[in-house]
Parts: C-alpha cells; sequence; structure tokens
C-alpha cells in the first residue's frame, strides 16, 4: 500500500533540512506527499519587499522539484506565532489533517530553541489523538540544524530512535537547499551545505548507512 506523506514546516526550508532525503526517497517509493507550511514572512514583521519576492520564489521551485501531490499555506506571521492563539494554529492545522488524511506526518522537534517550531510541535501534538485522524499511523520529529541543535539543555536533547537511508538522496538534497538562497550560508553557519553533509554523515555513522536523516518518533501504530 502506498503511503500518504504530511510535512509539516514552521517556515520554508525546515522541510529540507530536516527531511528532505526522506521526502526523496518517498516520492521514489511512489507515495503521495503533501507539504503544509505555516508561516509566511510579511512586510509589517519587518521584512523587506525584495526578500519575500525571492523568498516566495524559492518556495515556488521547491515545490516543483519535490513533486507535492497538493501543498497547504496557513500564512501565520513568521517569527510571531507566540502571537496567535495556539487554539486557532490547532485548528488550522487539524483542518489540513482532515483533508488529506496521512498516515505518517513529519514535523519539527517539540524542544527546538525557535519559539515557531516549538509551538508547531505542540499544535501538531494536539492533533494526534487516534480518534480525530484515525488514517494517522505514524508521527516523527525531525532535526532542523540551527535549531535543534543549538538546544543545550541536557534534559531536551533530541534523542533520535529512527533513521532513514538516504546515501542515494544527499546530493539532490544539497541541491534543493541551495534553492534556498535567503537560508543557506557558508560554515561555518549551521545551514549550510558543509555541515548539512556532516550531520548526514554523522546520522549514517549511527546506524550503519553511508548518508542518514534521523528521526524521534512521537507514535507508531501498526
Amino acid at each position: 500500500m502506498l503511503n500518504k506523506i504530511l510535512v509539516i514546516a514552521p517556515h520554508p526550508d525546515d522541510e529540507t533540512i530536516g527531511c528532505g532525503g526522506t521526502l526523496l526517497k518517498h516520492s521514489d517509493n511512489k507515495d503521495d506527499i503533501y507539504y503544509l507550511l505555516i508561516t509566511k514572512a510579511y512586510k509589517e514583521n519587518g521584512w523587506k519587499p525584495k526578500f519575500i519576492l525571492q523568498k516566495n520564489q524559492e518556495i515556488q521551485k521547491v515545490e516543483k522539484v519535490y513533486k507535492f501531490k497538493n501543498s497547504f499555506k496557513l500564512n501565520f506571521p513568521s517569527t510571531s506565532l507566540d502571537t496567535i492563539p495556539i487554539s486557532e494554529i490547532i485548528k488550522k492545522i487539524s483542518g489540513v489533517i482532515s483533508d488529506v488524511k496521512p498516515n505518517i506526518i513529519y514535523t519539527t522537534f517539540n524542544n527546538d530553541v525557535h519559539t515557531d517550531h516549538q509551538i508547531v510541535s505542540k499544535a501538531v501534538s494536539s492533533c494526534l489523538k487516534w480518534f480525530r485522524h484515525p488514517s494517522i499511523k505514524k508521527a516523527l520529529m525531525y532535526e532542523t540544524l540551527s535549531e535543534t541543535n543549538f538546544n543545550f539543555q541536557s534534559n531536551n536533547f533530541f534523542i533520535p530512535n529512527k533513521f532513514m537511508d538516504i546515501s542515494k538522496y544527499l546530493e539532490k538534497k544539497i541541491k534543493i537547499m541551495k534553492i534556498y538562497k535567503t537560508e543557506i550560508g557558508k560554515h561555518p553557519f549551521p545551514r549550510s551545505e558543509s555541515v548539512i553533509r556532516a550531520n548526514a554523515v554523522l546520522r549514517g555513522s549511527q546506524c550503519g548507512f553511508k548518508y542518514a536523516e534521523a528521526f524521534q518518533i512521537i507514535f507508531e501504530k501498526e
């Protein structure tokens, strides 16, 4: 049976950093992949019009590469989710889940240092009750370089318990990430090609693959 995948990203590029190789692998397996982008950059929040235009163009290009079955955009203000009632965010996310009826969900780590990531993870968790969305069989949190790896609180570390072999897909993942010119930088900036590659090597060494992506399972139902 083919899978229906819903990848949830607080910001454009989170999906690629966190699970881009995995999404490409799902695509090769003929799974249907749906994209839910939570936030948007607005001039009113300090983003320059030129940046906003470039960002929107990047998003469109990336969507075409992944060949998403459908994309959903909630258009909440970026970096300002803490100003929105979380019940409103939950309602919007739940609505998308109802439309898609995915059996696998990928979302951000609940202890990322970015407040938007924390809120999205919390909102998604509120949608995972089996009697609300029985289609969901598996939910996983991905790691986001510059957010997950800057959590220095020892009791809140990202502890992966699921690995995906992306040896065949790392180069294309990096190529997609380079579309996000507004986000990628040079080493030692964490969202850089060298760091993305190094993290794939590290995660691969933990599970016996050349390159891998790591996840923390929220729940899994067989």
